[in-house]
């Protein structure tokens, strides 16, 4: 992974690429709140074939926070901004998460440049089957990033899948993370209040893989089955696994999309 800085219509990104075959369009990933680029890198090393392309966004990460708070729309064109400094024009698209909202929103809005598009662990936004409200109350502090020793007390519950199996995950997920600031926590919080695809997502033209953890606390699996459901030709997979199922479980995750990005 080549990490460096780059500024963007006067907002610095933190970028990573990870070389690979440059005569296929290369896989732009999105990650989910809170999350740097440090914890995509197992997926991402697991993944063979395409180029990939994160960033941290704005108070994530090593990017710094914006002057205003944002909305997925905002970041979609300073996403395509990026494309076009980077010299890529026609991408894959994967979001997790939170990211997959910011996806959905780049696929829509951005539509010639995404060829293919990948939602993992999301939903069409606040009009979603939403978790328990125990959950949802956990995410709504970053406090899991700073406490080792209270993630460590509420992963499995949180994150469910091989995080109830095997609690000694939780340190090694740690390694992954690259905490910044609560600012631009709460600034992610805050662009996705209001959001939702339901009204466009049947417009989407790409072909579409939707992929759901069974055991999803943070994002029930019928929130997949939805996507699926009314984007046109989606296809929908299940893993055996939670939230993070891209980290808990890289190779048959990058498996399954590398086949379908094939």
């Amino acid at each position: 992974m080549q990490i460096s800085l780059h500024d963007v219509g006067g907002q610095t990104l933190r970028v990573g690429i990870r070389r690979g075959d440059g005569s296929r369009p290369a896989l732009l990933l999105f990650n989910g709140i809170g999350a740097s680029i440090e914890l995509a890198e197992p997926f991402i090393d697991a993944l063979h074939g395409p180029e990939a392309i994160i960033f941290d966004v704005p108070g994530v990460g090593g990017s710094p926070a914006p002057r205003l708070p944002y909305r997925p729309w905002t970041l979609a064109r300073l996403t395509a901004q990026l494309l076009d400094q980077l010299g890529y024009d026609q991408v894959d698209v994967l979001g997790v998460s939170w990211g997959g909202a910011l996806a959905q929103q780049f696929a829509f809005q951005k539509a010639r440049r995404c060829r293919r598009l990948v939602l993992a662990a999301t939903s069409p936004g606040s009009l979603m089957v939403p978790g328990k409200l125990t959950v949802l109350l956990k995410m709504a502090t970053p406090r899991r990033y700073k406490d080792p020793d209270y993630l460590d007390q509420i992963a499995g519950d949180l994150y469910g899948g091989e995080f109830r199996r095997s609690p000694e995950l939780v340190r090694s997920h740690l390694r992954y993370v690259r905490w910044s600031s609560d600012y631009g926590y709460y600034l992610q919080l805050i662009a996705a209040m209001g959001w939702s695809s339901l009204p466009w997502l049947r417009l989407l033209t790409q072909p579409t893989l939707v992929m759901a953890g069974t055991d999803d606390p943070i994002v029930p699996a019928i929130n997949g089955r939805i996507l699926a459901k009314l984007i046109p030709g989606a296809r929908l997979v299940t893993i055996d696994d939670g939230h993070l199922f891209l980290v808990t479980r890289p190779k048959d995750a990058a498996k399954i999309v590398a086949d379908f990005l094939n």
